[in-house]
C-alpha cells in the first residue's frame, strides 16, 4: 500500500486510507501549534455522549469533552481530567485519532488527540462550560460509509432540550429514543471523522476553518483495519 501525503502539521508512521478530501487548493499557514483534547464515551456502539458548549471556542457548538493540555500533562492524562470537569465523571480512554485544526487568523493551530471509552463511571452532570446529553449514533454513520463531501452547515445556535442527569454506566431513558447527533450544531469536519471513530478505526485529519467557521480545506485517512 502506497504511503499518503500528509497534510502539513501531521504524522503517522503507519498505512492509512484516504477517506475524504476537498475544499481549496492551499492549506492555511499557521505559525505555532497548542495541544488539545476531544473525549467520547459511546455505548454500545449506539449511543454518544456530547456536551453543548456554553462558553468560550465553539459556543453554540455541540462536541465532545476536552480542552487544553496542561505543561506536564499528556495528551491522556489532560483527557480524563477535562471529562471529569466538563462531564463529572471518569472513563478508560483510549486514543483513537488525530485531528489538525486551522482557523484562518488564529494564533496558532491546533493539534487535537480523539480519545474514546465505551464505559464510565459516576453521575453525568452539567458544568459551567459543558452540557451534556445522549445522543443515538446513526446507522448511517456506524458501520463507516461515504461521507458527501457538503462542507457548508448551518451552525444553529437554537435552544435545546436540558440534559438529564445519568447514572453510569448505562444512562436512563425512560425507553424514549435518544435524539439523533446534531451534526447541523457541530463543527463541519465532525462528518467526515466521527464514522471512523465509531467503526474503531484509528484516524487522522486536517480541516481549516475562515474567521467565520466555514471550512475551507479537508483531509481524512484512516487506519485500513479495525481497532477490535
Amino acid at each position: 500500500m502506497a504511503t499518503l501525503q500528509l497534510p502539513p502539521g501531521l504524522e503517522y508512521n503507519g498505512q492509512l486510507v484516504e477517506t475524504s478530501n476537498g475544499g481549496v487548493s492551499d492549506w492555511v499557514a499557521y505559525k505555532k501549534v497548542k495541544l488539545y483534547t476531544n473525549a467520547f464515551v459511546i455505548l454500545n456502539d449506539a449511543k454518544v455522549l456530547l456536551g453543548y458548549k456554553k462558553r468560550g471556542f465553539g459556543t453554540g457548538l455541540w462536541n465532545g469533552f476536552g480542552g487544553k493540555v496542561d505543561p506536564g500533562e499528556t495528551p491522556l492524562q489532560a483527557a480524563v481530567r477535562e471529562l471529569e470537569e466538563e462531564a463529572g465523571i471518569e472513563a478508560p480512554l483510549e486514543h483513537c485519532g488525530v485531528l489538525f485544526f486551522v482557523v484562518d487568523g488564529a494564533d496558532a493551530a491546533f493539534h487535537i488527540d480523539i480519545f474514546r471509552a465505551d464505559e464510565y463511571t459516576g453521575t453525568v452532570s452539567e458544568t459551567d462550560e459543558m452540557r451534556p446529553e445522549w445522543f443515538s449514533v446513526q446507522k448511517e454513520l456506524l458501520p463507516l460509509t461515504n461521507p458527501q463531501t457538503t462542507a457548508d452547515h448551518d451552525h444553529d445556535h437554537a435552544a435545546n432540550p436540558q440534559a438529564t442527569e445519568e447514572e453510569g454506566p448505562e444512562p436512563e431513558t425512560e425507553g424514549l429514543p435518544l435524539p439523533d447527533i446534531p451534526l447541523k450544531q457541530m463543527w463541519a469536519d465532525d462528518e467526515f471523522w466521527m464514522p471512523l471513530m465509531f467503526s474503531r478505526r484509528f484516524f487522522v485529519g486536517r480541516a481549516d476553518f475562515d474567521a467565520d467557521d466555514k471550512m475551507l480545506k479537508w483531509w481524512f485517512a484512516a487506519a485500513p483495519a479495525s481497532l477490535s
